[in-house]
């Protein structure tokens, strides 16, 4: 287990592949960890350095009080974790609040980016908000275990939740949310009270892909254009039978879209 002190706070990080290789980070969703890019991790460490690493006040990083989970911090954190371990740049990648965090990233430090990736995510505020308000709460007051399957509804689509093939994967991590403390109830407060970003993102040239999952039941597939929309390199792609987890619902596909992206970048910036 490896960890870094950023912002005063200790985050936890794993760090695959070689050394000297181009370099990926990947940033979790709510209610998840860094495992969650598992599948990731796999496939590409054999060719790319991969960076996994851990919110504060979730998975093995640091607690923090409900002021210092905002995503604003949250994203200061990404920004520190890059620069400590003498990252010149990076693709980042995030899924859900990861990609609220990318996204920022790539709006206020695109000097430290290839390229922003992100998945089943948001660039504008909660429209949500409302509906969520009330699990957010009971999240605050008694933890997860009580809401869990109303949780494993938001982050997975109606075929991974149905699938025998994903049922080894689906028992895992709803054992992981069953075990959410109270305290994941004040990083879901940020969520769903983050601003929008895509008045930020007016005038980045950092390549943006918006992935968005066919069965996303938390955001829809407008929400990912709109982010590829703000930006004057930004492209959507839709994986059909995923849900909001759509890195680890649909990792095959995943991969391969992260792949032809790697690559389309690699080639156009040889031809520069």
């Amino acid at each position: 287990m490896s960890f870094i002190e950023v912002n005063e706070t200790p985050l936890y990080y794993e760090d695959y592949g070689p050394k000297d290789a181009p370099v990926l980070v990947f940033s979790h969703s709510l209610f998840f960890n860094s495992d969650m890019f598992q599948h990731q991790v796999e496939h590409f460490s054999k060719d790319y350095r991969v960076i996994c690493y851990d919110h504060r006040g979730q998975g093995n990083s640091g607690r923090s009080s409900l002021e210092n989970l905002d995503i604003d911090t949250l994203t200061k954190d990404a920004i520190s974790l890059i620069e400590g371990l003498g990252i010149k740049k990076c693709h980042f990648i995030g899924n859900s609040m990861g990609g609220f965090i990318a996204l920022r990233v790539a709006a206020r430090r695109p000097d430290l980016l290839h390229s922003c990736v992100v998945l089943g995510s948001s660039g504008e505020a909660e429209y949500k908000k409302e509906e969520f308000q009330p699990l957010v709460t009971q999240l605050q007051k008694n933890g997860a275990e009580e809401v869990v399957d109303k949780l494993m509804y938001i982050m997975f689509g109606d075929a991974s939740l149905g699938s025998m093939e994903f049922e080894r994967e689906r028992n895992y991590w709803r054992d992981y949310m069953k075990k959410l403390e109270p305290s994941i109830g004040d990083a879901a407060h940020h969520v769903i009270h983050r601003d929008s970003v895509l008045e930020e993102l007016e005038g980045v040239t950092v390549p943006v892909l918006a992935v968005a999952g066919e069965q996303d039941h938390a955001y829809t597939i407008k929400l990912s254009e709109n982010i590829a929309k703000a930006v004057e390199n930004g492209r959507c792609e839709v994986v059909g039978r995923a849900g909001h987890s759509v890195a680890l619902e649909k990792a095959t596909e995943v991969n391969k879209v992260l792949e032809k992206h790697f690559i389309r970048l690699k080639v156009r910036q040889s031809s520069l």
